[in-house]
């Protein structure tokens, strides 16, 4: 069996490959909240919330989606309590290490996007060597949006764009949307052509707020922990449905 008829015999009843989004993007909302109803403290939904991302991940490169990016840490959770914060970047360093050779054998290519600068050193390290160790795996790219807020995305790039017109290297009528875009944190990366947010919320939350212009949108009640491949199905299938016009008629 080739790998192209595994990837057709393992997609789902009622998904039509020719329709499956080429790029999703996920929320990943309710991990506190799904801890709270179990009874158990924050920072066991986020354990829980990173076998959900796994399996997902998996599902993804199963189904033969080219790519998935995840909302893993807003600029706004900087907020939250300090235990918790310093327990979710002891997570990431050591998910990414773990991980990493599992990634590399299963061809995944990982890219980090945001104010990476903000980060733990300790954890930026990691971050450089998984990008670099992946960065020539094909089967699938997975972004992690981590200390990612969209506006200061957008005001960054207007900054550097700026600074070249100041510089006397750009005129402001050479700025066109292909010219901004090389400019944002996703650069090389296609728009997603599907947003999922988990746990009911009906927000984007300052995530990829200039490359969602076109992107579809699809809410579910299910906490983060519970969106499993059954959920992600009946995302797709909805999405399937839809009737992508891009504004024309």
């Amino acid at each position: 069996m080739t790998a192209q008829q595994t990837e057709l015999q393992d997609l789902p009843p009622g998904l039509k490959r020719e329709l499956l989004p080429k790029h999703v993007a996920v929320i990943m909302d309710g991990n506190g909240r799904w801890a709270k109803r179990q009874g158990k403290p924050r920072i066991m939904g986020h354990k829980a919330g990173v076998d959900a991302l796994k399996d997902l991940l998996r599902c993804c490169k199963d189904w033969g989606i080219q790519a998935l990016t995840a909302y893993a840490f807003s600029t706004e959770n900087w907020k939250r309590p300090q235990e918790e914060v310093d327990f979710l970047m002891t997570l990431f360093q050591r998910v990414l290490r773990q991980e990493l050779r599992e990634m590399v054998k299963e061809n995944v290519q990982i890219r980090f996007v945001g104010n990476l600068q903000a980060l733990p050193p300790v954890l930026q390290a990691e971050i450089s060597r998984s990008m670099a160790e992946t960065q020539d795996n094909r089967s699938i790219r997975f972004t992690v949006a981590t200390n990612y807020g969209g506006r200061q995305e957008i005001i960054q790039a207007c900054r550097a764009i700026a600074d070249q017109v100041k510089q006397g290297l750009l005129q402001p009528n050479e700025i066109d949307e292909e010219l901004f875009e090389r400019h944002l944190y996703t650069a090389g990366i296609s728009d997603p052509d599907l947003l999922i947010r988990t746990s009911g919320e009906m927000r984007l939350s300052n995530f990829l707020l200039w490359q969602m212009a076109y992107g579809e949108i699809y809410i579910t009640d299910a906490l983060w922990p519970d969106f499993d491949r059954t959920e992600f199905h009946r995302a797709l299938c909805a999405y399937q449905q839809r009737e992508r016009r891009f504004g024309s008629v």
